[in-house]
């Protein structure tokens, strides 16, 4: 039969030109099936087929020739369809309505009035798409369903897992009048088809297959008609789209069934009525929706209800969708329709997140989240629930649980109203922070200009503009001065909005108002939410100030009165790396410090060593975690990409080590990962290295070292390494430059900042010559226990690096800037215990054979020290008030505490205003691996304990 179709309401179908033929569902050309038989198949359906698709109570009896034209004339043809049918006249059709009509009085009356309970005893579980992916995970849903011990249970199922893309996809084919629509329309029975086989057996499978191919059969005429057309108007896709819940619906209720437990399928067009509005989003008619489930539910009492989730219909009774993540949506509308106990979203996740577990791998499930913080996560990104699908629960204070289907074990999240206030009293503190969340692909906005400060109407006509392209913006930040607006919307749509507020603005702009209508690309939005945010002070401190530690620069701020959320535009390459900084900085996890070692020789082998044993307590009790990255020599480096294993590592590095490249080195430690904080670890005295310090600093890497030679170099280079480390929250910490692991670096930072003044430094500084001249007593020779120092391991490899004095004079430097003084290491007059003659001595051993003939004249200085009381010690001076200092060999009286030090230990002496009669003096080992390792230790832990540990 050939169809013409008159354009009269393009709303539903445009541009249909010619005639259209449908095929299928008892047309086949003929009219003869049109008529009476045809109603009477269709009360028969109605009153006892279980299994067909309900599409049948949706079929309107004027025009029964087609099941698809049947379903809804009026939303898809005009009024007059029936005069231009040629088949049939208005009488005809009008005697077909008024037997289905009387068809219909007599159901009603047949139908046995029940009435709908409402309240607790109902659960509501939603099933998505993947739940129900394939037979094995219906079955699953199916038990779960059984075993759910409610009164009464309502369940909302969404499209097999797929499903709904491919009828996306066979609209699109259908409209670019690809054929090859037909072949994955046979896809999408097919795999219906194998999934009934492999669930149903006799009178359910035969039914289910009946109205599937009847449906699949509508839909080639529907595709046919939007084929021929080349155009789908909104009624027709969401019309082919919603056959994928009606079919999951029906198996599912047929297996729950199979299972022992009555159950009936709901399509929830007959009972969900929603109004579409303009921006893509629909508004529930809960009062019309409610009187159509009271009598869906007096023509189907079911204690057991399997309903679709994502179709409804609008107040014409089209068939619409609930657009995307519209299954949730369902649940939520009949938990609040029902006023059930609990709506509860099955899904392949343990549980809400405190941030993308894909971004931050610390992230941890929240237990529980008030209806406001759920919200504002889900508004940002993050993958909780859209936000419109709280609003139903949250007006009867209906709790939302997010379970696992694939982890029943799991708990969930729950989604409520909050419970009075946990305190210190209570079983535990939670975090004023719930959770973050991210918003990618952003582009900020800004207009701004001396003229719009007090102008009435300037940001009604930005954001008119803006409204105007039909831009959506995600944030606005202004200043109270009203001197410039910034807004972020999406980067696909920046280039509009642009080039409409520089038209809207034209005149302005000409006339200098308006400053500008700048673009800044590549953005991100973070959000932190939390409802405790608005109780507890500090909480933006805190956010910003681990922002600013992770070197994360802010383009924009905004945070609403209520202070559920606080929103920060940053760098596009710099979101992943605030999010951990900030998830961090919260106890949402470990404190994390992505670790470069640099010289694993013997100070940083034990630190590495060190490392290894401490790593377990550091996170278990003060929630470290110190992933060492990479480790790096001179010739060849080991890089992870999570964290290198500590207990074998010499072994690790032996076998896949590559050769080393310095910047490739810190590149893989700072650039690869999204740790947010990097620190590198020089354990070398290469200066070389430590001429990179500050471009790493300026790059937001933490340095932490025993390497001397950045703080004793050039004072040109070191000032302007210590200006940035002031200006910027990059730490560099350098404890171990001078005596080891003892705490004289900090002891002298600790005295400036309290104001105390600085008058003199006087110390023993290298073990190794506390070692030698200690051991320099009686009629033992110089040269003699140079040589025991040497094979006992106290001096370098070449004993006269110790005793060129040269080592003590950089760590005099060192505390000589520390306490103001402006000096270069040129400028200090350093004793040189090296004779003359075998200083250009080519080798140590060398030297070491020579220097017995050398002995005399430390000797003769020894004999006429202890002829006076004294001993001889090497020893540093600053001197502060005469801006100087020295290195030489000098002399003690034996009561000093300069003269009762033994082995290697070094001691410094303090002479302050405060400390003036009675210096303030640090002794101990100033020398050995385990002693300088643990003091680079300990900087490492006053970084985590800066980048937010506990202290």
């Amino acid at each position: 039969m050939a169809l013409s179709f008159p354009i009269s309401q393009p709303s539903y179908f445009h541009n249909i030109t010619s005639s259209l033929f449908f095929v299928g569902g008892g047309v086949n050309g003929n009219s003869s099936n049109c008529g009476t038989n045809r109603t009477t198949t269709l009360m028969r359906s109605r009153a006892n087929n279980n299994y067909r698709s309900k599409n049948s109570s949706l079929l309107p009896k004027i025009y029964p020739c087609s099941p698809l034209l049947r379903q809804h004339p009026n939303a898809f043809f005009s009024s007059d369809f029936n005069l231009r049918c040629g088949r049939r006249d208005s009488s005809t059709s009008n005697i077909l309505v008024s037997v289905a009509s009387a068809a219909d009085v007599l159901l009603d009356e047949a139908v046995e009035q029940a009435q709908l309970p409402k309240g607790d005893t109902w659960s509501i579980h939603k099933f998505g798409g993947t739940c129900v992916g394939s037979s094995d995970r219906i079955k699953n849903v199916a038990e779960i369903i059984v075993k759910d011990e409610s009164e009464r249970k309502l369940v909302v199922v969404s499209a097999m897992s797929k499903v709904t893309d491919m009828m996306y996809d066979l609209i699109n084919k259908a409209q670019s009048r690809d054929d090859s629509y037909i072949t994955a329309l046979d896809a999408v029975l097919e795999k219906h088809k194998l999934t009934a086989l492999d669930l149903l057996e006799g009178d359910d499978l035969a039914g289910f297959l009946s109205s599937l191919h009847d449906d699949v059969n509508n839909l080639k005429a529907m595709l046919r008609a939007i084929h021929i057309a080349g155009h789908a108007t909104e009624s027709f896709s969401d019309f082919v789209v919603g056959h994928g819940e009606l079919w999951s619906a029906q198996m599912l209720a047929a297996v729950v069934r199979k299972n022992g437990v009555d159950a009936n399928w709901m399509d929830t067009r007959k009972v969900l009525i929603v109004t579409p509005t303009g921006s893509n989003q629909v508004d529930p008619d809960y009062l019309e929706s409610g009187k159509r489930l009271e009598k869906w539910y007096s023509e189907n009492p079911s204690k057991t209800i399997i309903a679709t989730g994502f179709i409804a219909s609008t107040p014409q009774d089209i068939p619409t969708t609930l657009k995307r993540d519209g299954s949730d949506f369902s649940a939520a509308i009949m938990g609040a329709l029902f006023r059930a106990g609990q709506v509860t979203i099955w899904t392949d996740v343990d549980g809400v997140y405190s941030a993308d577990p894909r971004k931050v791998s610390e992230a941890v499930i929240l237990e529980k989240l008030s209806y406001q913080e759920a919200w504002e996560m889900s508004y940002f990104g993050a993958n909780v629930l859209h936000p419109r699908t709280i609003i139903p629960v949250m007006r009867y204070d209906i709790p939302i649980v997010i379970r696992n289907i694939f982890n029943l074990s799991a708990p969930g999240t729950m989604i409520c109203r909050p419970l009075v206030s946990e305190t210190e009293n209570g079983q535990k503190l939670e975090s004023p922070v719930k959770g973050f969340a991210t918003i990618d692909n952003l582009a900020l906005v800004n207009v701004e200009g001396t003229g719009m400060a007090g102008v009435p109407g300037t940001a009604s006509a930005i954001f008119g503009a803006v409204k105007d392209v039909g831009a959506n913006v995600i944030m606005i930040s202004q200043a109270s001065s009203e001197h410039s607006v910034c807004f972020a919307v999406p980067e696909k749509e920046v280039k509009a909005v642009a080039e409409a507020l520089e038209a809207r603005f034209r005149q302005a702009l000409a006339a200098g108002r308006l400053s500008q209508v700048a673009v800044i690309p590549n953005c991100s939005i973070l959000a932190a939410v939390g409802q405790k945010m608005a109780s507890t002070p500090g909480v933006s401190a805190t956010l910003f100030n681990a922002l600013a530690k992770a070197n994360i620069n802010v383009r924009a701020i905004a945070q609403g009165c209520s202070e559920y959320n606080i929103t920060v535009v940053v760098r596009r390459e710099d979101c992943i790396r605030a999010l951990r900084a900030v998830h961090s900085r919260f106890y949402l996890s470990q404190t994390t410090i992505a670790m470069g070692i640099i010289g694993p020789g013997l100070i940083g082998g034990t630190l590495l060593d060190q490392l290894r044993d401490q790593a377990a307590v550091l996170k278990e009790k003060f929630n470290i975690d110190l992933r060492v990255m990479g480790i790096t020599g001179s010739r060849k480096m080991l890089l992870s990409d999570k964290g290198i294993d500590l207990s074998r590592w010499r072994e690790l590095q032996s076998e896949l080590g590559e050769k080393a490249d310095l910047e490739t080195f810190v590149h893989h430690v700072h650039g690869k990962h999204f740790i947010p904080n990097t620190v590198l670890v020089d354990c070398t005295a290469d200066s070389v290295v430590a001429s990179h310090y500050y471009e790493w600093l300026r790059r937001g890497i933490h340095v932490v070292t025993p390497n001397k030679k950045a703080n004793s170099g050039p004072l040109e280079q070191y000032l302007k390494l210590r200006a940035l480390q002031r200006r910027s929250y990059t730490h560099y910490f350098y404890e171990a430059t001078v005596g080891a692991g003892l705490p004289i670096i900090s002891t002298l930072q600790g005295l400036n900042v309290t104001g105390d003044k600085i008058l003199r430094i006087e110390g023993i500084f290298s073990g190794t010559l506390s070692y030698i001249f200690n051991n320099f007593a009686g009629a033992r020779a110089f040269s003699e226990v140079v040589k025991a120092a040497k094979e006992a391991g106290y001096t370098e490899p070449d004993p006269r690096d110790d005793l060129s004095g040269t080592d003590v004079a950089r760590k005099v430097i060192i505390l000589a800037r520390e306490a103001g003084l402006k000096l270069e290491l040129s400028d200090i007059p350093i004793e040189n215990l090296v004779p003359e003659p075998l200083r250009a001595v080519t080798s140590p051993e060398e030297f070491l054979q020579q220097l017995p003939q050398f002995d005399q004249d430390l000797a003769k200085r020894r004999q006429e020290a202890e002829d006076s009381g004294e001993v001889l010690r090497y020893v540093g001076v600053v001197d502060v008030e005469n801006r100087k200092g020295t290195v030489e060999l000098r002399r003690y009286k034996k009561e000093d505490p300069f003269a009762q030090l033994s082995g290697s230990d070094n001691i410094i002496a303090f002479t302050t205003e405060r400390y003036k009669k009675q210096p303030l003096i640090v002794r101990g080992p100033g020398a050995g691996a385990e002693v300088t390792a643990a003091g680079v230790f300990s900087d490492i832990l006053r970084l985590a304990s800066y980048l937010g540990a506990p202290s």
